[in-house]
């Protein structure tokens, strides 16, 4: 698992955004990221209807401003990014994907 930021955060910073995300994943389960995250994750993994992404990452909500992801976490072959208000988006390699609140 890589952590990366979209911006020149300081790591405190970094820790306050990624909360405990990594510890609902384990690189040695070979299930996809929403598997683990539905187990491991006290609210499980609930999709969220009605966003749309740009190439970037960006989310877009009707009525609401633009999300840009703060922390990108390469996960095998998933991209899971993590934004503002906790919303959380994971990204297949066929470029599918799925928003979901972790708070």
């Amino acid at each position: 698992m890589k952590i990366y930021t979209s911006r020149n955060l300081p790591p405190q910073h970094i820790e306050g955004i990624i909360g405990y995300i990594p510890d609902f994943l384990d690189e040695d389960d070979m299930r996809p990221a929403k598997k683990q995250f539905d187990e491991n994750y006290f609210g499980g993994w609930v999709p969220m209807d009605g966003f749309k992404m740009d190439d970037d990452g960006t989310l877009h909500y009707p009525g609401d401003p633009p999300l840009r992801p703060l922390v990108i976490i390469k996960f095998k072959n998933e991209v899971i990014r993590i934004y503002q208000a906790s919303f959380v988006s994971i990204q297949q390699e066929d470029g599918s994907w799925e928003v979901a609140r972790m708070d």
